[in-house]
């Protein structure tokens, strides 16, 4: 198969893009929360997690550590009970609890509204400070999961399997503006239609515009 143009990947990206909003036009994300800090709490937790599973632990969590200055004054140990139900729950009350320290140290008890400071925090990486800055900020940003990789590599949008590499393939493609609904729509679109193991091609509104699966190798 021929090496596709750059004019040529971006008229697709486009049509994809057009097709996603279609497909998806409220797409937003599913973690639960009603503050930034929630927000950076839950996705924290949601690393090889499920969302469901943190929609259902996060409430009783919130509720006894309602916000940054309550959840530094504890410890793991304490925290435990709360996320156990949810993959890697020593590790992850590890850095929720050292993710306040540092916020109520640095930041006056509030998450910071800055990239970096975002991912100067313990447990943050860049795929959760895109998603805190997109959701609680309205910052554009294009947060590179499991899912979002998996379909910009389907897609032929990248080739990378580094979510950094794959984050700067998508943001060269598509308008600044419309990178925080990209990924959003991508995976419920992962979630939904292209799985991991038995993508859905027969019945996906994308397939017209996918060349695995035109090719068949999905």
């Amino acid at each position: 198969m021929p090496r596709e143009r750059n004019a040529d990947k971006r008229h697709r990206a486009e049509q994809v893009l057009a097709e996603l909003d279609r497909g998806y036009p409220d797409a937003a994300t599913e973690l639960d929360f009603t503050a930034p800090f929630e927000l950076l709490v839950a996705t924290i937790l949601s690393a090889q997690a499920t969302d469901v599973s943190v929609n259902a632990a996060t409430p009783a969590l919130f509720q006894k550590y309602p916000d940054a200055p309550a959840l530094a004054a504890a410890t793991p140990e304490q925290v435990e009970p709360f996320i156990k139900t949810i993959g890697l729950f020593r590790n992850k009350a590890k850095n929720i609890v050292a993710a306040a320290k540092r916020i109520v140290e640095l930041h006056g008890g509030e998450v910071p509204d800055d990239y970096d400071a975002l991912l100067a925090l313990p447990g943050v990486g860049r795929k959760t400070a895109n998603v805190v800055a997109s959701n609680a900020f309205g910052r554009p940003a294009i947060a590179v999961d499991t899912h979002v990789g998996r379909l910009a590599r389907r897609l032929k949008f990248s080739r990378h399997d580094d979510p950094n590499k794959v984050e700067q393939d998508l943001m060269s493609l598509f308008p600044q503006e419309r990178w925080t609904f990209l990924h959003h729509a991508l995976i419920l679109h992962g979630r939904r239609v292209c799985h991991a193991r038995s993508p859905s091609c027969g019945s996906c509104t994308l397939a017209p515009l996918c060349p695995s699966a035109e090719s068949g190798r999905a």
